[in-house]
């Protein structure tokens, strides 16, 4: 594996990826503004400023071109260092990504760039050290440009807006939370955002959900009977799962963390070089972050009210899901869609039956789950919401068919 010429770095370049990566997913947690669509489209540029450095020293196709308005980044001279060439442009734009976080993410930032850049210096000439470092800043700076134009690189207000005018009329959403800032939904001009790798007018678009109904015999007001019988009768079982897949904002990586974490654990096991990581990471990144795109769109344009809000107003006015609601309107699923979009990208890079562990929440008393492929776990998350009483089932069927979409686009770009 090209590394430059002479280099002599204490830490491999796959190392230094996952370093970083354990990192954001624990920035994540701590910064108040990285709500799921926040953090996908972070992971989105993330995994393509890893892949363009990879890419560059292996001999691989670029992105550019193929991630709409996506130009070449700088050119790297392979007699520098590939570790230090990604310590460079990841300090830069995690840094950069993450420069509104606390104290306490601060703190960690620093340290990381230090002794991580300790490692990664060490035994090489200072002066290719700092070449190396540098140019991976550039391309970060490249990356960073081209996001800063994407529509989502400011989150006022914790992401929910000053002003904004709820639809009047029984089928649509208002607000489920007695929090003050949640009485106006989160980031609605999220699906206006640019997509990745989504071509096309409203890709990946769905059609309308169940026509809202108030009539006891009528298919919606059937599904909302579903998620009531269901959550007064879960399991135990049901009840971990639900908890599993939560991924709450600041308790959680999120939901597209959770695939992040999902393959970095895989990585790690299967010893995966820096090509296969960081491919897998770009798509994984681009899927996730397309699927939140796609999905807050179709969000606001049905804008649907939240099973709870139905129950209580028609079936039962003490009806509580297992779950906390999150303040968006129903229609389609998150987890639904991103879920399936990273499981279309994993399954085409490593097989429809690859089993695997999943201990992204071990730490947090969460026992690991074990699954017979990607798709089975896109699944148990999808389902996940219905438990929690978060989502009606055809927004969580319809969900999984977006992100099949969303996933296609991502695994069909070119890298290997």
């Amino acid at each position: 594996m090209p590394r430059g010429a002479g280099a002599a770095t204490a830490i491999s370049p796959e190392a230094v990826i996952a370093t970083w990566y354990k990192l954001v997913l624990e920035l994540v947690r701590h910064t108040a503004t990285y709500s799921p669509p926040v953090a996908s489209r972070t992971f989105g540029y993330l995994g393509v400023t890893t892949w363009e450095i990879v890419a560059q020293f292996d001999g691989l196709t670029s992105l550019a071109g193929q991630l709409n308005d996506l130009t070449p980044p700088p050119v790297t001279d392979r007699s520098l260092d590939q570790a230090a060439v990604l310590h460079g442009a990841l300090s830069t734009a995690v840094g950069k990504l993450f420069e509104n976080t606390g104290p306490t993410g601060q703190r960690a930032l620093k340290a990381m760039v230090e002794k991580l850049g300790a490692k990664v210096a060490g035994g090489l000439d200072p002066v290719l050290a700092k070449a190396s470092l540098n140019q991976g800043a550039a391309i970060a700076g490249h990356i960073l440009d081209w996001a800063a134009t994407d529509g989502g690189a400011v989150v006022e207000n914790m992401g929910f807006p000053e002003t904004y005018a709820l639809t009047d009329g029984p089928a649509h959403w208002v607000p489920t939370s007695p929090i003050r800032m949640q009485q106006l939904p989160l980031l609605p001009g999220w699906g206006k955002n640019r997509p990745f790798a989504m071509k096309g007018d409203r890709p990946c678009g769905l059609p309308p959900p169940p026509d809202y109904s108030e009539d006891a015999t009528s298919a919606f007001h059937a599904e909302a009977m579903e998620v009531y019988t269901t959550v007064k009768g879960l399991t135990d079982e049901q009840k971990a799962i639900a908890r599993f897949w939560s991924d709450d904002p600041m308790l959680s990586p999120t939901p597209p963390g959770h695939w992040i974490s999902i393959f970095l654990q895989i990585a790690d096991r299967d010893k995966l070089p820096a090509p296969r990581l960081a491919d897998g990471l770009a798509r994984l990144g681009v899927a996730v972050a397309d699927g939140f795109i796609a999905c807050w769109r179709v969000k606001f344009e049905y804008d649907l009210l939240r099973p709870v809000t139905y129950i209580r107003r028609l079936i039962d006015p003490k009806w509580d899901p297992l779950l906390i609601t999150p303040p968006f309107p129903e229609y389609p699923s998150g987890h639904s869609t991103q879920s399936a979009a990273a499981a279309a990208v994993l399954t085409a890079m490593l097989g429809p039956d690859f089993a695997f562990e999943d201990a992204t929440l071990a730490a947090d008393g969460l026992p690991a789950r074990s699954f017979t492929s990607f798709d089975a776990a896109a699944r148990e998350a999808a389902l996940s919401r219905l438990y929690g009483g978060i989502h009606y089932r055809a927004a969580i069927e319809r969900g999984l068919e977006q992100g099949a979409c969303v996933g296609a686009f991502a695994a069909g770009l070119k890298t290997l």
